[in-house]
């Protein structure tokens, strides 16, 4: 899918071996910085998002983009270093310096088990995926289902493309296509932890 509107969200979790179903379950680090926005009322425990295709603040290779193959980076997260009672996961990525009054939402997914550690690459744009198994996901500011890579206005400058990842203390109880929106309502009071990992682009 190309990109019409300005907009592009991404950092990255790696720094482990993502298995073929799109989870990894490689042990690592689990202390950085809470992300901005939580959906829990209390401060919540941080977590350590990376990627091996990029680092915090960096640019995001243009495979990932809505100028290349449009494909979402591969994430990875320590699944040992989630905290106890953490029962899902749910990934938001958005773009805080689109040229609009709220970010632009590049991903919403949700449901990721507990055990998954990290993210293939290029997840299908799907209602439901394989990858994470029985993961579901909603849509993004262009009223899609699935990732949609950053592709800001030309000149407009440096964008940051803010990954962040949430453990719950519940399952919950939700359809595919939540908006951002939708999910922070879901979420609200069951945010154990939290992290972000930020990637940059520009054109």
């Amino acid at each position: 899918m190309r990109r019409t509107h300005a907009t592009l969200i991404a950092a990255t979790l790696g720094g482990a071996a993502v298995l073929g179903g799109g989870c990894e379950r490689t042990a690592g680090p689990s202390a950085r910085p809470a992300v901005r926005e939580t959906a829990r009322e209390k401060p919540a425990m941080a977590l350590t998002l990376t990627s091996r295709v990029f680092g915090p603040n960096e640019t995001i290779p243009k495979r990932f983009t809505g100028d290349g193959s449009d494909f979402s980076p591969p994430l990875a997260w320590s699944a040992r270093g989630l905290p106890e009672g953490t029962k899902e996961l749910a990934l938001i990525c958005d773009d805080p310096d689109a040229p609009r009054p709220q970010p632009w939402v590049h991903w919403v997914l949700y449901k990721i088990r507990a055990d998954c550690a990290g993210l293939s690459e290029n997840i299908p744009r799907t209602e439901t995926v394989n990858q994470p198994k029985g993961a579901l996901q909603g849509k993004n500011s262009w009223g899609n289902f699935g990732y949609g890579g950053p592709a800001p206005p030309k000149g407009h400058g440096l964008h940051h493309y803010h990954f962040k990842l949430f453990a719950l203390d519940t399952e919950l109880d939700a359809r595919p296509g939540l908006t951002k929106d939708e999910l922070f309502s879901a979420m609200k009071g069951h945010v154990l932890a939290t992290g972000e990992l930020v990637g940059t682009y520009q054109r």
